[in-house]
């Protein structure tokens, strides 16, 4: 069957870094998780140099963040590595919970139809690590590994680091540090920043286990299952005939007894039954905590991912959430680098993310106090919830072993333009962009494939042959100091090839199937501001360009 064999990136020495006083770099990012990863091709993909750090030399071990919900696929997509993610990944959309061996409640993610990504994919963290190295590598991030930051003294104007490595001990300066450490963190703990929360008194086994079988590609979870009573079991499939098997242990365990093979074994093969073959990969105990930091931005020292923020595991919440941070600061840090808007715009990435980690941090804790009852009255609860729900509907909507991780639409953020004109509809401002399919060049193909890393202006028009008033209005946005580029969305009755005068000036796209606009309450003469992350940032019935150049001063805290 086999166990994953971890790559092993070479180590560089730093004779390079060392050369002269501490050198400066613009922007330094710390810790090769997928977040930190994250950041660092956005960044190139914004034109900015990166130097990344991390004290390791290969990817994480074990399956660890496991499901990659929609939004993050699409933004993985921005990224340039999404269709092998996707590739890779077992896609689902059917979940299942059940109390001993009967099942009260089912959920299916399948979304409306005409979207690119699956509601859900499970992959093995590593598995998007390695695709996440080489679109780095790629793209020219300066990846140093066996690199460990042991100090970081914050700057007015940066900060300066000390780096241990095997050659030696060097200090560097850096513009702008991105720090992704995780969960840990130990720059955080080291600046004694504050994060505040829940730490939950539960362990779990995280077995990921190697073996055929034909269970279906869905989320199984049980409360008081047979094989293993008293307690809760959750049960994913992964690549290469990998399944992930959390189970329930209880605060009283203890860590290092219950990850040993000799004890893990007996209650995989309670489950699992005695007849069936399997290999362990990878053994964990993990407890989890709901916390955040009170600000993610702290002078030029931008905190990202599980180092920002803490979620439990039930709902997908850790990488998800910190791939969107990742997804709303760095277009934000590329303007202020440029001098195009003032260091205040990354004021609010710590207040959109917040915003977002709030949301997250308040699931999570439903999901974990249903799960793992603290109190008298939460156990009362959850157990009359379980038992009605075996023939009540009402009660299977209460089950709750873990909402899945949805997008935040960031409807308060002060970078929004509020609506002056009625729309129906989800796309608010502030709103994560809906995807549909489109013709590009007349091959289909995706509206957002056709969006992202820069300013746009989707404007749904009836043919992409403007009038010269309206060509006229769209060729200034380019001219701007913060440049907006048109994205025709033609409708499929009145689509046909561009003419002359705007086919070398604006993209089209057309709707043939007309959901795009049923998705975005669009008719001819429509127009939507969309930020570089792919959320509204405001949108009008009638194109003007005095609105429009409002709006994206809005957008960029240039007001």
């Amino acid at each position: 069957m086999g166990v994953y064999t971890y790559p092993e990136y070479a180590y560089r020495s730093p004779v390079d870094l060392m050369a002269g006083a501490p050198q400066r770099r613009p922007l330094v990012v710390v810790g090769a998780g997928p977040v930190g990863l994250a950041a660092a091709i956005d960044a190139r993909l914004q034109g900015i140099p990166v130097l990344l750090f991390d004290e390791d030399d290969s990817v994480s071990a074990g399956s660890r963040a496991v499901c990659y919900a929609k939004r993050a696929l699409e933004i993985l997509d921005r990224l340039g590595v999404g269709e092998p993610v996707v590739n890779k990944g077992v896609s689902w959309n059917v979940g299942r919970t059940f109390v001993r061996q009967d099942e009260v409640y089912q959920f299916n993610l399948v979304p409306e139809p005409g979207h690119k990504r699956p509601g859900m994919i499970n992959l093995q963290q590593y598995y998007l690590e390695e695709d996440l190295v080489a679109r780095a590598q790629a793209l020219g991030v300066d990846l140093r590994w066996k690199h460990k930051v042991i100090s970081v003294q914050p700057q007015a104007d940066g900060a300066q680091l000390r780096i241990e490595t095997p050659d030696g001990v060097f200090d560097i300066e850096a513009d702008w540090l991105v720090v992704a450490d995780g969960a840990r963190s130990p720059i955080r703990r080291a600046l004694g920043l504050d994060i505040d929360g829940r730490v939950f008194m539960d362990r779990f086994l995280i077995a990921d286990v190697v073996m055929k079988a034909d269970y279906p590609a869905e989320r199984w979870f049980w409360f008081d299952p047979p094989f293993h009573p008293g307690q809760s079991v959750l049960l994913h499939k992964q690549s290469d005939n990998v399944w992930r098997i959390d189970f329930q242990l209880g605060w009283d365990a203890d860590p290092e007894e219950e990850k040993k093979p000799e004890n893990v074994i007996p209650r995989l093969k309670a489950m699992l039954g005695e007849e069936r073959p399997f290999e362990l990969e990878w053994i964990s105990i993990y407890t989890f905590q709901c916390r955040r930091m009170k600000e993610f931005r702290h002078g030029r020292l931008l905190f990202v991912g599980d180092a920002a923020h803490q979620v439990s595991p039930f709902g997908a919440r850790g990488a998800n959430s910190g791939i969107q941070d990742t997804d709303d600061l760095i277009w934000k840090l590329k303007l202020v680098m440029d001098g195009k808007a003032p260091e205040r715009l990354l004021d609010t990435y710590s207040q959109d993310r917040t915003f977002a980690a709030d949301e997250n941090l308040l699931n999570s804790t439903r999901s974990t106090d249903f799960i793992t009852p603290k109190s008298r009255v939460s156990k009362t609860f959850r157990d009359a919830t379980l038992a009605l729900a075996r023939q009540h509907a009402f009660a299977r909507k209460l089950v709750n072993s873990g909402r899945l991780s949805v997008p935040s639409y960031l409807t308060e953020s002060a970078l929004n333009t509020p609506d002056g004109d009625a729309f129906a509809g989800n796309m608010v401002p502030g709103a994560p962009m809906d995807d549909a399919p489109v013709l590009v060049q007349g091959v289909p193909g995706w509206l957002l494939d056709q969006v992202g890393n820069r300013f746009q202006l989707l404007c749904f028009v009836a043919e992409p042959a403007l009038s010269p008033v309206a060509a006229a209005l769209l060729a200034q946005l380019a001219g701007w100091s913060v440049p907006v580029q048109p994205l025709l969305v033609c409708a499929a009755a009145g689509a046909m090839p561009a003419r002359s005068a705007t086919e070398a000036v604006f993209d089209h796209v057309v709707d043939e199937q007309g959901l795009a606009a049923r998705r975005y309450d669009a008719q001819p003469g429509t127009c939507y501001l969309i930020r570089p992350d792919q959320h509204v940032a405001a949108r009008w019935r009638a194109l003007d360009v005095t609105r429009i150049r409002a709006a994206l001063a809005q957008a960029t805290c240039n007001v």
